[in-house]
């Protein structure tokens, strides 16, 4: 095995040499100054744009508040659940791509250019339920949309993020946002880990509101990577509390999971047979999964299986889970890990899968872009990793800190997670795009 290096130049016999560029590159992003996209812009801004769509949500959170203007919650761990009430302007289509969170450049934000917070309050639990109940009676179904969203993520990147997912898909549904304690730092990933256990009480609490209320007919849940273990686990518990799952809990969406494929079994026999439609969005050149693969003992993670091999497809198939594979579909996302919500053939195939029941297949994505649907079962309970070696690559939503580490993860991993030449590891990456600039 290559070595790394002791601070004092001697080599370290326990530490790969390919892990020694990560953390260089971490080094050098930390000193040079690359701050990433801006941030603390929940800072309500008047509506001065009316080609500007607009999307409202409720968000449901363990975090705990925060006295900064703009941010709201930080991502320490709150002792009670808070809720807010939060309206995102959406710049028209002619300056944004779909799939696209067009960060504000300055502050103020501009309405017409970039997302921009309409309105950011926090609100009381009873003050939560009114609005749930008036958003339920708007949508066309009686259908809510829960997101969760993963690893490295600070409160306004999953609001943003949810905005855009909601805009882009067309979804009709109320959209609720779950977010839970991340520390949106790349050096965090066993606090956040631990965070999805923290807040698996309060989401269980939430959907078994959700399944009591009798304006709610329909739920979606859609998790990407970490926030795939907090909502199964949820799920499971609350599947043993009552003894099976509602049947209004139809659709459960799991995007990238970074999870070990045999706890998911567990958790699908703990559910009972009465439980939701499971599509998995697997992609084989998920880089940030091959990474995690090799860390955690060459086990395969879920959200990088080939559903076409054994045992994945009869095991999938005998659980009816759908599994849509995204790895020919080519979208912005430098480590193929976010096309779930940056393909704009992808995010609006979930859009009409919540909206209009339709069943997702390869028909429905143009532009050469095939998405093989195959039936198969295996989904997520989550892969946890802890530390640097895995916090750098890992579960990113956020663009720019997905191209910081794009040229690190390409050199340890190639197109379907196998290993390069160690000098391949080593070489440098250019300061623009370590910025991410």
């Amino acid at each position: 095995m290559t070595t790394a290096n002791h601070l004092d130049g001697r080599a370290h016999p326990l530490v790969p040499r390919c892990l020694r560029g990560i953390t260089v590159v971490i080094l050098l992003f930390t000193s040079a100054g690359c701050g990433g996209h801006l941030k603390n812009v929940l800072i309500p801004v008047a509506d001065s744009s009316p080609k500007s769509t607009k999307v409202d949500m409720l968000v449901t959170t363990t975090r705990s508040r925060s006295t900064v203007q703009g941010e709201m919650f930080t991502g320490e761990r709150a002792l009670t659940p808070a809720f807010a009430d939060i309206t995102v302007s959406i710049p028209p289509s002619n300056v944004r791509k779909v799939g696209e969170v067009a960060w504000p450049k300055r502050l103020p934000s501009n309405p017409a250019t970039d997302f921009a917070t309409l309105k950011a309050d926090e609100i009381t639990r009873d003050d939560a339920k009114k609005w749930l109940s008036a958003s339920v009676r708007k949508s066309r179904d009686g259908s809510v949309l829960v997101f969760i969203h993963g690893f490295n993520n600070r409160f306004e990147d999953s609001v943003y993020r949810f905005a855009q997912i909601v805009q882009d898909s067309g979804v009709h549904s109320a959209p609720v946002l779950v977010t839970w304690p991340s520390r949106g730092s790349l050096l965090a990933y066993g606090y956040d880990r631990e965070s999805t256990n923290y807040t698996r009480n309060a989401l269980e609490t939430l959907f078994q509101y959700l399944a009591k209320d009798p304006e709610v007919k329909e739920v979606s849940i859609l998790a990407h990577s970490m926030g795939n273990w907090l909502a199964l686990e949820a799920l499971r518990q609350m599947a043993i509390r009552n003894g099976r799952l509602p049947a209004k809990f139809e659709n459960v969406m799991l995007a990238s999971p970074d999870v070990d494929v045999d706890v998911f079994r567990q958790q699908i026999v703990d559910m009972g047979k009465q439980h939701p439609q499971f599509t998995l969005f697997v992609s084989r050149d998920d880089r940030a999964l091959a990474v995690s693969r090799r860390v955690w003992g060459n086990v395969a993670r879920l959200g990088a299986i080939d559903p076409e091999q054994s045992p994945f497809k009869k095991e999938l198939a005998d659980s009816q889970i759908t599994v849509i594979d995204l790895t020919k579909v080519k979208a912005g996302d430098s480590l193929n890990h976010g096309k779930f919500a940056e393909s704009p053939e992808v995010v609006r195939l979930i859009g009409a899968r919540i909206s209009n029941g339709q069943t997702l297949t390869d028909s429905k994505v143009g532009l050469g872009d095939k998405i093989l649907a195959a039936t198969t079962s295996t989904a997520a309970a989550a892969g946890s990793a802890a530390g640097l070696i895995l916090a750098a690559p890992v579960a990113v939503v956020d663009a720019d800190t997905r191209d910081n580490y794009a040229g690190q993860v390409s050199g340890l991993t190639g197109p379907a997670g196998t290993k390069q030449r160690s000098s391949d590891c080593e070489a440098g990456v250019n300061r623009q795009r370590a910025c991410g600039r």
